[in-house]
């Protein structure tokens, strides 16, 4: 069986690349997230038993 290459300590240089790369990814993932929600309608309308978004009355169901 092979044997794996004892690890390799992490430099100040990289470990701040991965940090600084983590923090990118996590900023654009919740850029895209609030842009999703924005832009996208939701699939089905509201409960006929809830307030509408808007605040209108709300009405008797059939």
């Amino acid at each position: 069986m092979a044997r794996h290459r004892k690890p390799v300590p992490v430099r100040g240089v990289t470990r701040k690349a991965r940090r600084r790369l983590a923090v990118g990814l996590a900023s654009a993932s919740a850029f895209a997230a609030t842009l999703l929600a924005v832009t996208v309608d939701p699939a089905a309308p509201p409960a006929p038993d809830r307030l509408p978004a808007g605040g209108a009355e709300p009405r008797a169901a059939p």
